[in-house]
């Protein structure tokens, strides 16, 4: 028996995240050896894991019957050497980015209170907000899908509290230009959320700026570039006033000890990154120049294709058939119906992507 009645009225009214396709739901759709399917959908790292990391893992797996340290002091120390912050401007979380946005939102926001979400981005944010009481204001993109900064600072209020930003942006995988934050950071009393997640894939971070500015948060992720999605490894780079409060609400030991490890031991591997780095970089530039598409100009470990005249639906479905799983781009606000996003595998993969377009091209024509 169900009781919506317990429910708060703002649940009933948010949208359910929509995920990636995975591989057990297209074996099963299309009749598909699991074997034979590639997983180009959720942004995945597809080198797997740095040994490093693995062994780590493998090696604190018996320790689990004791709590890790409540601030996850030794991940946080390592980001500190990464980032070169200090730590009191860092906070580890878990699950992932999300869980730094959930307390984030649980610390700054109050019923009434405004979030701004310029479109199409990660639909999370909204969830995060709206779940703590925020009315969520969205604002379109500018041409070719960038940003509209001036119609962002045109929807802050004196109620507005936080702005988001996703940079590289998830799915278009275009940049905000550092003056641009400068000139958010400076038109607001709120708070600007920088999503950084797929950072290392990027010319720019704007780290820095955490040390200059009193309202900067930005978030990252150990789900990409590192390869550890599956471990929900995620921290916050703040001011040190908002990680005293932070800190407060923080979920009591919420990495747990082989993720606190396995992140510490994936930060020393450096050859990894680079591998993992120049893999991204290299398969980027091929799709960008052999997809027969308009592909964006991405800055992340995925690309952006507009199809066009075609729809989504029908290219995506088409691949999928093939057994290849990329992510049909109509659940995100204002995205349209002809975009799919696709993570850059590797040469081989890279490879069978390109085919699987030019043949949907062919077959439209």
């Amino acid at each position: 028996m169900s009781r919506p009645e317990l429910i708060k009225d703002v649940v009933n009214s948010i949208a359910e995240y929509v995920p990636g396709k995975s591989i057990e739901e297209i074996a099963k759709k299309y009749g598909i050896d699991p074997i034979d399917i590639i997983k180009l959908g959720s942004n995945e790292n597809v080198l797997g894991p740095s040994q490093k990391a693995v062994e780590a893992l493998i090696s604190y797996a018996s320790k689990v019957n004791i709590y890790p340290s409540a601030d996850a002091s030794e991940l946080v120390e390592a980001l500190s050497v990464y980032t070169g912050l200090p730590v009191e401007n860092i906070c580890a979380s878990g699950p992932g980015m999300d869980g730094l946005l959930d307390n984030l939102m649980r610390v700054l926001i109050e019923p009434g209170d405004e979030v701004v979400i310029p479109t199409p981005t990660f639909s999370y944010y909204e969830i995060a907000a709206r779940a703590n009481g925020a009315t969520a204001i969205h604002v379109a993109p500018g041409e070719g899908l960038k940003f509209d900064i001036t119609a962002i600072k045109e929807a802050i209020t004196e109620r507005t509290k936080v702005v988001f930003l996703c940079s590289p942006n998830n799915p278009t995988g275009l940049l905000t230009s550092e003056d641009d934050v400068r000139s958010l950071l400076e038109s607001t009393n709120g708070l600007v959320f920088v999503d950084e997640a797929y950072v290392e894939f990027s010319d720019k971070s704007l780290s820095k700026l955490v040390l200059e500015y009193d309202n900067l948060v930005i978030g990252r992720t150990f789900s990409k570039a590192f390869g550890l999605a599956g471990l929900r490894i995620g921290y916050g780079l703040m001011p040190e006033w908002l990680k005293v409060q932070y800190m407060k609400i923080a979920t009591p030991f919420n990495v747990s000890l082989p993720a606190v490890m396995a992140g510490v031991a994936a930060l020393s591997d450096s050859e990894y990154l680079e591998k993992s780095i120049s893999m991204t970089v290299e398969g980027r530039k091929f799709l960008t120049e052999n997809i027969p598409f308009k592909v964006y100009d991405s800055q992340a470990n995925f690309i952006l294709v507009d199809v066009s005249p075609l729809v989504a639906k029908d290219v995506s479905e088409s691949l999928m058939k093939k057994g290849i799983i990329v992510r049909d781009c109509r659940s995100f606000r204002n995205a349209g119906e002809s975009l799919i996003r696709v993570t850059v595998g590797t040469r081989e993969q890279n490879e069978k992507v390109v085919s699987a377009f030019e043949e949907a091209k062919a077959v439209s024509n």
